[in-house]
């Protein structure tokens, strides 16, 4: 993907929207400012990022480890989140619209799955940071961030149910964790589909293929959503693709030839998987994206979307998802049972 950062003011404001781009070549001073963020995740020491970003607003409380840092060009504000070994994720003020890559949260719809946007409000909302987020496991040796949207009177009048939406985005060395959260603070309940677009960056869109979806049953949003069943040993690209598979297993592996690298998804609770590449002719047709860019990304999501969940009032809903690389020490393009099955990486 290509960088298209347009420049724009900064904000007082504690508020946050969640969608994702890439970003590059900046320059930086420091500043203290609250900001409408930009996440950006890259590998520490030299490697190639996985996921390039989540979109906020985040107004940093003083026990929080982030830098704060503006754009000495445009004035735009940036927030680092770092660790020790140089894994960290960078923010960039950008205005409330969606943007094309990153990873956009989804919520309460994907697609064109109902009747609201497309991929629902969620992604275009403004955000806060959450200064009392329920508790999680430890987040030990990760830099944190918990990030809160709770329904307003704007989107109660295009989806009458009342929520609260949390996510908590962690990084460690060679790892992104998303542990999204659905509460349903109305009388009633309410029903909603979920997902984590996750624009991945690779090498060549030729040279890659993706493993653990092979059997499995899978809905084509080329061809009216009509079901099928995976023949090939992995998924291999030659043209567009747009599927949502049924049922999917908690691991996935995207194996990068060119890189020798494979990026592995991990996930809980959400037990579809979305594979999409717009391939050249739909590329064109798409402003905000290259010409050439489908050769270089991958979505592989993970979601609830083919079965709503349902929620009850008082109810909470949690999802996680892990992306990580892992060397190839493969060579027949299987993967290393050592190192996926037994976390020997």
């Amino acid at each position: 993907m290509r960088n298209r950062l347009s420049p724009s003011s900064s904000s007082s404001s504690s508020s946050l929207p969640t969608e994702t781009k890439f970003s590059e070549n900046q320059t930086e001073t420091s500043s203290n400012n609250s900001s409408f963020i930009f996440l950006e995740w890259k590998r520490g020491k030299g490697g190639n990022p996985l996921v390039r970003g989540i979109r906020s607003r985040l107004l940093r409380p003083k026990s929080m480890p982030l830098n704060t840092l503006v754009n000495a060009r445009d004035g735009s504000s940036r927030v680092v989140l770092s660790e020790p070994s140089g894994s960290y994720a960078e923010a960039q003020m950008k205005p409330p619209k969606a943007i094309r890559g990153g990873l956009p949260i989804c919520f309460p719809q994907f697609g064109n799955f109902g009747a609201l946007e497309r991929h629902g409000f969620a992604r275009n909302r403004f955000w806060s940071f959450d200064n009392d987020p329920s508790p999680l496991p430890p987040a030990n040796q990760q830099s944190t961030v918990d990030l809160v949207l709770k329904s307003t009177e704007d989107d109660l009048k295009i989806w009458p149910h009342s929520f609260e939406l949390r996510v908590r985005i962690s990084i460690s060395p060679g790892k992104l964790t998303i542990i999204p959260r659905v509460r349903n603070t109305d009388p009633k309940a309410f029903s909603f589909m979920f997902a984590l677009r996750n624009y991945l960056y690779v090498s060549d869109i030729s040279e890659v293929r993706v493993e653990g979806l092979e059997t499995l049953d899978y809905l084509d949003n080329l061809v009216r959503r009509e079901r099928f069943t995976e023949q090939a040993d992995a998924i291999t690209f030659d043209g567009e693709i747009d599927r949502v598979y049924l049922n999917t297993p908690t691991k996935i592996a995207i194996i990068d030839h060119e890189r020798k690298r494979t990026i592995e998804l991990r996930k809980e609770g959400m037990p579809n998987a979305v594979v999409w590449n717009p391939w050249d002719k739909k590329a064109k047709s798409i402003t905000d994206m290259g010409d050439e860019d489908y050769t270089t990304m991958l979505c592989v999501d993970s979601g609830a979307i083919e079965t709503p969940i349902l929620l009850k009032p008082c109810e909470e809903w949690r999802g996680r998802q892990e992306l990580s690389i892992v060397s190839s020490s493969y060579c027949s393009g299987q993967l290393d049972p050592r190192k996926v099955l037994y976390g020997d990486h």
